[in-house]
């Protein structure tokens, strides 16, 4: 794991924590926050993926 994957991995953790908070609360805005802080946390997380894949492959060769 890199630093990518665990920061977007915890990003998105908060995002979705937020979101339901929102949500429970009857905040839109913070719904809205906190989906936002979820895709970009996502995003975080897939581009930590795919520097894992490049790594690997080039540990192969």
């Amino acid at each position: 794991m890199n630093t990518d994957q665990i920061k977007g991995a915890v990003k998105e953790a908060a995002g979705k924590v937020q979101s339901k908070t929102g949500e429970i609360i009857g905040s839109p805005e913070q719904e809205a926050k906190g989906l936002v802080n979820q895709a970009e946390g996502n995003a975080q997380k897939n581009v930590g993926n795919a520097k894992e894949v490049v790594k690997d492959g080039i540990d192969k060769l």
